[in-house]
């Protein structure tokens, strides 16, 4: 395989012994620690160049910890580490500025995460939540939208509403790879592709598919769907690990993207792995 430099730009770090996470309880395959040493013992020779952590659920009293743990990692033993992805609670509308402002005095962090999949569906377009994204723009903080299929048409009415904050849709929107399904996700990918400040990830499609059966096949239409909707200056890799241990090793899914943008240029395949993330979290070049 060509070497290439690599922006992992989904990256998730937890420590159960020094963090809560209440979700870990129902997973019980990915419910031990999984720390920097076992992020580099499975990405292996691969060419990492940076990462970007994103937040894993914590316990909501642990939200600024876990920013705090990760921050402490990444300027001491942990330099490729160059961005975060932090918990917020943006449910609570123009009162989460104070929260969001303390955030921001860190130059690591570069967006926010609220998870949005374990909501209901009408829950990204509660008046307070919209208000709560909105903040982010003046700190120039991003926003992850992470939902399941059905929650992408609400997900792009908060797009619409946010039109000064820049998005990234994470895992490709989570459309149903296993049942290899299209509608309506297919048309709602195309809609929400025509905002320009969306990025789309494409990370987690393996944990959407059907773990232990999967093929590339499987993934191809779905990857060259978003490319064709975003275009080569707006899509992002992520691992998903260790999230992506349930179905694959890290080598296997980034063999798997490569092979599935083989015939596109070598511009479009180091914006995809690298220039894209850059730009898209603001990384050091």
């Amino acid at each position: 395989m060509e070497k290439f430099p690599i922006v992992d730009t989904h990256v998730h770090l937890w420590h159960p012994e020094q963090l809560r996470y209440p979700w870990l309880a129902e997973a019980p395959a990915l419910n031990r620690p999984y720390l920097l040493k076992d992020y580099i013992a499975a990405s292996g020779e691969l060419a990492i160049d940076s990462m970007v952590f994103v937040q894993c659920d914590t316990h909501p009293d642990d939200g600024l910890k876990e920013t705090a743990w990760v921050t402490s990692l990444a300027t001491t033993v942990a330099p490729r580490i160059q961005g975060i992805v932090a918990w917020a609670p943006l449910e609570e509308g123009k009162q989460v500025a104070p929260f969001i402002e303390k955030l921001a005095e860190n130059p690591l962090v570069k967006g926010i995460r609220r998870l949005i999949q374990s909501e209901s569906v009408d829950f990204c377009v509660q008046p307070d939540f919209v208000s709560g994204v909105q903040t982010l723009a003046q700190h120039k903080l991003s926003f992850d939208i992470c939902i399941f299929h059905p929650q992408l048409a609400n997900a792009i009415r908060l797009v619409a509403q946010c039109p000064n904050v820049q998005f990234v849709l994470d895992h490709i929107g989570k459309p149903d790879i296993k049942n290899q399904l299209f509608d309506p996700w297919q048309q709602e990918i195309r809609t929400l592709a025509e905002f320009p400040n969306v990025y789309c990830k494409i990370s987690g499609l393996v944990t959407e598919a059907d773990h232990g059966q999967w093929t590339p096949a499987h993934l191809q239409p779905y990857i060259e769907h978003v490319i064709t909707c975003f275009g080569f200056d707006r899509v992002i890799y992520g691992s998903d690990w260790p999230v992506s241990t349930q179905a694959t090793d890290y080598p296997r899914w980034v063999h798997t993207l490569q092979d599935a943008v083989s015939g596109c240029s070598p511009e479009e395949v180091r914006n995809l792995f690298h220039d894209n993330a850059i730009k898209c979290y603001r990384l050091p070049a």
